[in-house]
């Protein structure tokens, strides 16, 4: 067999560098900053502070859980955290007590309301070729509209019991209701992506459209679907967190979509889509959160800790950037 030439070996050998970084890069960084923040403030590992990181990490997980479905399809959803405040809004409407409804009409009013946006989404963007940046952002207008119009911009307290139990309650006394939420969406999830043809169809998607096109996939029907997936997890969220602050507030959900969106890029999976990892992703919404808990234990500005967040997510991209050369 004759030998390969030099100039190959180098680049075969920089390639899998690259690929190490990108694959085990999110996962030794978060194993970093686990040791250097325990370091700091042995407290951090408590068992009151890892419930507390893992109880923020699952409402935020479940926007960066849906947002990795539109991404991998090449897309990308700015309204996910202005539809978790108007899911959460008018779940929280119909669970006060004085409204005297079952808790689930008001979580199925919730999802109903992120099911609505998301097909609205995923119609704008497949059927009607709207680019993702456009359709979404101005749905995510719509949506907080749709929020300050139920209550003129108002708060809506009292809510029942029953509800408040989604966000703020224990299984057993001592799980989180909306850790086990999550990890039954997680389950859910994996299951649709690896082990399903709705799930090879995403990668094909994103990977290339056209390809997928004429091998028979129905590229328009995928599109839709990841759209209505994202928008649903996302209204999900926003009953959580109604019920975890035992209120509906309009501000709920500003901001979110970037902390999704830097989650699923940390994670490893590409803007430019067909290729990530769910796992990945739920390593990036890790790090960040223990990332954002560490600053806060050690009493960094806020002001700080906004740019530290956007120099990793800078990285992360400029990493995925890298491994995508030749």
């Amino acid at each position: 067999m004759s030998q390969l030439d030099p100039g190959v070996q180098i680049k075969r050998r920089t390639m899998s560098r690259r690929q190490f970084v990108s694959t085990f890069g999110s996962l030794i960084g978060l194993i970093l900053l686990i040791i250097i923040m325990y370091a700091l403030k042995p407290n951090f590992l408590s068992t009151s502070n890892i419930r507390n990181i893992l109880r923020i990490s699952s409402i935020n997980g479940l926007l960066a859980v849906g947002m990795t479905f539109v991404v991998l399809t090449g897309g990308i959803d700015l309204s996910v955290g202005a539809v978790m405040g108007c899911a959460g809004m008018y779940s929280a409407y119909f669970a006060q007590t004085s409204m005297n409804k079952h808790w689930m009409v008001a979580v199925l009013v919730g999802v109903g309301m992120g099911l609505i946006i998301g097909t609205f989404n995923g119609v704008c963007v497949s059927y009607f070729r709207v680019p993702p940046f456009v359709g979404t952002l101005g749905s995510m207008s719509i949506a907080k509209g749709l929020t300050f119009l139920l209550t003129d911009a108002k708060p809506i307290p009292s809510l029942s019991t029953e509800f408040k139990f989604l966000g703020g309650g224990n299984i057993g006394g001592w799980l989180p209701t909306a850790i086990v939420i999550m990890l039954v969406v997680l389950a859910i999830c994996f299951t649709l992506l690896y082990k399903t043809r709705y799930g090879r169809y995403i990668f094909a998607v994103g990977g290339n459209l056209n390809a997928a096109h004429v091998s028979g996939i129905n590229t328009k029907r995928i599109i839709c679907s990841v759209y209505i997936i994202s928008s649903v997890l996302a209204a999900l969220a926003g009953i959580i967190t109604s019920a975890r602050v035992t209120s509906g507030v309009t501000s709920t959900g500003d901001g979110y979509e970037t902390n999704a969106i830097a989650m699923v890029v940390i994670g490893g999976t590409s803007l430019a889509g067909g290729r990530g990892r769910l796992w990945g992703t739920i390593i990036g919404i890790l790090l960040l959160q223990c990332l954002t808990n560490g600053l806060d234990m050690l009493g960094v500005n806020t002001y700080y800790q906004m740019i530290i967040k956007g120099f990793v997510v800078i990285g992360a991209v400029m990493l995925d950037g890298l491994n995508a050369e030749d």
